[in-house]
C-alpha cells in the first residue's frame, strides 16, 4: 500500500511542476517574450493548457473577478500541498504495517 501512496505522491509532485510551468508559460506568452509563431512553442503551450485547464476551470468558476489576475493556479497548488500532507501524515501511517 505504501508503494501506491508513493506513486500518488510522485504524480502530485509532477502535476505541481506542470502547473508552475503553465503559469510561467502563460506570463511569457502574455508579455510577448516567447515567439508565438513558433510551432514548437505553440505545441508546448497547448499541451500545458490541456493538462492544467480541467483542474483550473472549476476553481475559476468560484473565484471573483480580480481584474486580470488569475489566482486559480495558486489555489490549486495549495490544494495539492494540502492533499500531499493528508497522504503523508494521515493515510500512510495507517497502512505502514500492511
Amino acid at each position: 500500500m505504501t508503494a501506491l501512496f508513493n506513486v500518488i505522491l510522485i504524480a502530485l509532485d509532477l502535476y505541481f511542476y506542470i502547473i508552475i510551468a503553465s503559469a510561467i508559460f502563460s506570463w511569457l506568452y502574455a508579455f510577448n517574450i516567447i515567439n508565438s509563431n513558433n510551432q514548437i512553442i505553440n505545441s508546448i503551450g497547448r499541451a500545458l493548457y490541456n493538462l492544467t485547464e480541467p483542474a483550473l476551470r472549476p476553481i475559476r468558476r468560484f473565484l471573483p473577478n480580480l481584474g486580470g489576475i488569475d489566482i486559480s493556479p495558486v489555489i490549486l497548488l495549495l490544494g495539492i500541498i494540502f492533499l500531499r500532507q493528508i497522504i503523508i501524515l494521515n493515510l500512510m501511517p495507517m497502512f505502514r504495517g500492511y
